[in-house]
């Protein structure tokens, strides 16, 4: 997979912008250039929201009415042209026809990110790691976004009738439909994640032992309101079933549902201890690249095709055999990496150098 060429116009601080790439490509400069940018622009083509968590508004350029990218590539299909519109809201076409929506531009283009911001997946609450297994689901499993949705809309509805019973309890007995519509999506999401850890831990496991010279291994453990490990997605569903008549009376209380996949949590261990209670900053990092690298070396082996590594300011902090390391890893892919200054990169591996200063190439 690789992306040949891209135009920018109205994106963030960027005006207009147009650049064709090589296999390493590396973009400088000073902190809030618009380096960050670039490689937010690229990702979006994966079909995914933002990675810094905006909206989508919040990416045109200010006092600008709207944004355009526009980018040349080739997967294993052939080479293609793929445009997103950014007004209100995205809309994207591929080769010409315009998707349904911007996400279906996941179908063709595959890319794993990691920036400062991923430390959270580690540093903060289970929100972020479930994030992380379900962007990286959402490239792999083409219905799973559709799942996740679904399951949203049952719990913002089971939700909103939790209150209204608060205030007529009359209306309990409707608890038990939104119970069964939680239990079916929810299930699947369960049995998917469960699944993904199992398949991703082996790649971690090797990725991670390098980093830290053999001297310290990652676990993964999906956890939840039971167990489970070797559970079929029926055996799930009727667990959930059961979880949702034992968590009633707190659901009552607290007017929000408390059990089921969106209050789930990724235990991140290192030799068996809490990554983000005992591991320091190195060992933290250190998981989370760990995790990315394994998340692509995962989408390579599954789709077949090379994704995308866009790796935003993360070699000037690694020692030069970490960083060897990593390149490594990704030395038969199109990588692109940010950094205030090209030659932390350049002296591991010849690339193509982008100067970015106030969102312009100079």
């Amino acid at each position: 997979m690789k992306i040949n060429s891209i135009e920018i116009e109205n994106f963030r601080n960027i005006e207009k912008l147009n650049l064709s790439f090589d296999n390493v490509n590396i973009i400088y400069g000073e902190n809030a250039q618009g380096k960050t940018n670039l490689i937010e622009a690229i990702y979006l083509f994966t079909g995914s929201k933002s990675f810094r968590g905006v909206k989508d508004k919040e990416l045109i350029k200010f006092e600008e009415p709207f944004a355009r990218l526009k980018i040349n590539f080739e997967n294993k299909v052939r080479e293609q042209k793929a445009e997103i519109f950014i007004e209100n809201k995205r809309t994207a076409s591929l080769n010409g026809v315009k998707k349904k929506s911007a996400a279906q531009l996941g179908e063709e283009l595959k890319a794993v990110i990691f920036s400062p911001v991923h430390l959270s997946m580690v540093k903060d609450g289970p929100s972020e790691r479930r994030k992380f297994i379900d962007n990286a689901l959402c490239q792999l499993k083409s219905n799973y976004r559709n799942v996740l949705k679904e399951y949203n809309r049952a719990l913002a509805q089971r939700n909103m009738l939790l209150k209204d019973i608060a205030k007529n309890n009359s209306l309990s007995d409707m608890l038990y439909i939104w119970d069964r519509n939680l239990a079916a999506s929810g299930a699947k999401i369960i049995f998917q994640r469960n699944k993904y850890i199992e398949v991703l831990l082996p790649y971690a496991k090797e990725i991670f032992n390098g980093l830290s010279n053999g001297r310290e291994e990652i676990d993964l453990i999906l956890n939840g309101a039971f167990e489970y490990k070797d559970l079929s997605v029926s055996d799930i569903e009727k667990n959930l079933m059961l979880a949702f008549e034992k968590n009633r009376s707190n659901d009552f209380m607290n007017r929000i549902t408390t059990a089921g996949p969106h209050r789930d949590d990724m235990d991140i261990l290192i030799n068996g201890k809490s990554a983000r209670t005992y591991g320091s900053q190195g060992q933290q990092r250190s998981c989370v690249l760990a995790l990315k690298l394994a998340e692509a070396s995962l989408l390579k082996e599954m789709t077949q095709d090379e994704p995308l590594a866009l790796l935003d300011d993360v070699m000037s902090e690694l020692d030069i055999s970490r960083q060897d390391y990593i390149l490594n890893h990704i030395k038969d892919w199109q990588v692109f990496i940010t950094c205030c200054d090209a030659n932390t990169v350049l002296r591991l591996k010849d690339g193509k150098t982008f100067h970015i200063a106030n969102g312009d190439l100079i």
